[in-house]
């Protein structure tokens, strides 16, 4: 069945929050992670809350309510939310102050707010929404995971209206640890110049971009969500997307923009090298992570950056890998993996 796109907003470490322009005012960052911007968060929830909120759910909150808004909805048939690490800042606190007070008078509130699914249950709390709420925890897949639970709910018709959304919150302890597993660069640099040193590691990120999707086809719809594929170590990344397109009646020449997963990083972008001299040889390509940095669910972004980019018919120069004119493209293709094990493919069309 056909899944549209209705509307979508994003918290990120650049200006895409209910910005009037679509990245044409490139925030350029040096060093080696990117910090989201935060809104006013009064906009959205009860200052009383907010200082017991952590900085993922106030993301999380503010991207899902902003996403109601524009569409102009009330009350989701579903809440569902991709995470890999959760609400990592009350994890630490939790942890550390079980080994500072000796597990003795633990304050509850971090702990309560530790797990992953806070921010699908926070959302549904404010919203007063009793219908069916899910967090999918699937490490570098989890927002497509996200997105397929809401996709079989609309073929299944048990709801509609589906709020779908990726949150990740980067905090220092989980920067420590990744940066020492070899994730993240060890010297700093611009955001910007991120693809120009192919070197060991990328910038970190975080964020948080909601979406509202239906079966049923609007004019005001950003696009229409025409595939999803998820691959786990998969041989073969060239024969799987042409398999992927092929199950969409698609071959490679219709597809007029594919947004990569490149993130700076030698080993990690071999498989997109490959591809460039391949399959993707005479396409026009783009690239995301520059913007928001690497994180298990940045291809969130990526789907709020193509579904702009189908509706508008314009694709930011900041994006583009080369020089290149194409003119309102009308099929975009994502494909990202996630540390080499996790790929996803995401097909985004116009309406």
């Amino acid at each position: 069945m056909k899944v549209y796109i209705r509307s979508s907003a994003c918290v990120s470490p650049q200006n895409t929050f209910n910005s009037a322009g679509f990245l044409t005012d490139v925030v350029e960052s040096t060093g080696t992670r990117l910090k989201a911007i935060e809104p006013d968060y009064k906009q959205f929830i009860d200052p009383k809350q907010i200082r017991r909120m952590s900085h993922v759910i106030k993301m999380g909150i503010a991207a899902a309510k902003s996403c109601l808004t524009q569409a102009d909805v009330e009350m989701p048939g579903a809440v569902i939310t991709g995470t890999a690490l959760g609400c990592i800042a009350d994890t630490v606190t939790f942890l550390t102050r079980i080994v500072e007070q000796e597990e003795e008078m633990l304050p509850p509130t971090a702990f309560i707010q530790s797990t992953h699914n806070t921010v699908a249950a926070q959302i549904a709390l404010i919203l007063k929404c009793h219908n069916y709420n899910n967090t999918l925890v699937h490490k570098g897949i989890s927002f497509e995971s996200a997105l397929f639970d809401a996709m079989m709910l609309l073929n299944e018709q048990e709801a509609d209206n589906i709020l779908v959304g990726g949150v990740e919150e980067m905090v220092d302890a989980s920067f420590t640890v990744l940066t020492r597993l070899g994730l993240y660069k060890r010297w700093p640099l611009s955001n910007l110049s991120l693809y120009d040193t192919p070197s060991n590691g990328t910038i970190g990120g975080e964020g948080a971009a909601f979406f509202l999707i239906t079966s049923e086809e609007s004019p005001d719809s950003l696009a229409q969500l025409t595939g999803l594929k998820l691959l786990y170590k998969p041989k073969s990344v060239e024969e799987r997307i042409i398999d992927f397109l092929k199950s969409n009646e698609l071959g490679i020449d219709d597809i007029d923009l594919v947004v990569t997963g490149k993130n700076g990083d030698t080993k990690n972008d071999e498989v997109y090298k490959e591809l460039g001299s391949s399959l993707f040889k005479n396409k026009s390509l783009a690239n995301y992570k520059h913007l928001c940095g690497e994180y298990a669910t940045s291809s969130s972004f990526a789907l709020w950056m193509a579904s702009n980019i189908v509706k508008g018919g314009v694709v930011p120069e900041i994006v583009k890998e080369g020089k290149f004119e194409l003119a309102s493209p009308k099929k975009v293709l994502i494909y990202n993996h996630y540390q080499g094990k996790y790929h996803s493919l995401m097909l985004i069309s116009a309406t």
